[in-house]
């Protein structure tokens, strides 16, 4: 069994790390959120005063940080790279650049410690159902020492690659056409409201035909409700998207599509919604079209 650390409970960190408790893993945390660190003691977990003391000794530690710079910042500076069992291994599970893991993964590995880059899909919900998607990216026994804690967590566990960066790249992926997916599902529900079809209707034609999308069939709901409740926010989608055409940038990969799709996110943040659920992406479509609700089922006409 792991001494195992894991840094940064927020939504979908702490019920990961609650998982791990609940499956017999003795869990160290740490979180500058007092409240997630009462949570994880309530659980039985161990609670730490700062991101040393949580890799000291650790032989796994599990970073689900906001993103890059938190995770150089915690390793490096913060010294829990330094504080971690000698051969431990690092597993960084949050959405980051891929050159930037590739970055951090060689200096992580100098120091005689291992890397796993293994970004996940399925937010909060998958988190807390234990059905993540994990695609990890690292060398085969290192695969394999930590595929135990993998199976906690996910559901479907896959071995993307051998080398750092491989498992960010396919997140990079996912993330654009999940972004790309939501925002289409709201320009042609715009499109659809702005001579007054009814989107329920729309919704239910187009949910088992050949235009239906895992997105639209999940987001397509809350995007006619006037404030749903939030399962993923807009302010991810600019920053996951962000990331997607940073890698294009160092790739040197036209993402047109992409770019398009970050721009309505950022608008929808723009306007005060970076919190809402990025369903309501749709917003800032409504305001380009002069519709003023698609919240009621069909769309009404205003001037804008």
């Amino acid at each position: 069994m792991f001494q195992l650390a894991f840094i940064g409970l927020g939504a979908m960190g702490l019920p990961m790390a609650r998982n791990l408790l609940r499956n017999r893993f003795a869990v160290r945390g740490f979180d500058i959120n007092p409240q997630a660190m009462q949570l994880l003691v309530a659980e039985g977990g161990v609670a730490t005063q700062s991101t040393r003391e949580a890799a000291c000794d650790a032989e796994l530690l599990i970073l689900m940080v906001v993103n890059a710079a938190q995770a150089e910042d915690i390793l490096f500076e913060g010294e829990a790279l330094d504080a971690m069992a000698p051969g431990g291994i690092v597993c960084l599970m949050a959405t980051c650049p891929p050159g930037s893991v590739e970055r951090i993964a060689a200096r992580v590995t100098s120091s005689g410690r291992r890397f796993v880059d293994a970004p996940v899909s399925g937010g909060t919900a998958g988190a807390i159902a234990g059905t993540l998607t994990v695609m990890a990216a690292c060398e085969a026994s290192t695969f394999t020492a930590v595929r135990p804690v993998f199976e906690v967590l996910g559901k479907r566990i896959f071995h993307v690659g051998t080398q750092p960066g491989q498992g960010a790249m396919v997140k990079t992926v996912n993330q654009l056409l999940c972004g790309v997916h939501i925002a289409v599902a709201a320009e042609a529900f715009s499109l659809a409201a702005k001579v007054g079809v009814d989107l329920k209707v729309l919704l239910d034609i187009m949910g088992g035909s050949s235009a239906s999308s895992w997105m639209l069939k999940d987001r397509g709901p809350r995007m006619i409700q006037p404030d749903p409740q939030v399962t993923s926010a807009v302010d991810i989608f600019v920053k996951d998207l962000g990331i997607v055409l940073e890698t294009g940038r160092e790739t040197q990969t036209a993402l047109p599509i992409a770019a398009v799709a970050h721009q309505m996110f950022l608008a929808t943040a723009g306007r005060g919604d970076g919190r809402a659920d990025d369903s309501q992406v749709i917003r800032s479509y409504s305001a380009l079209s002069g519709v003023a609700s698609l919240s009621s089922g069909c769309g009404s006409v205003c001037n804008i």
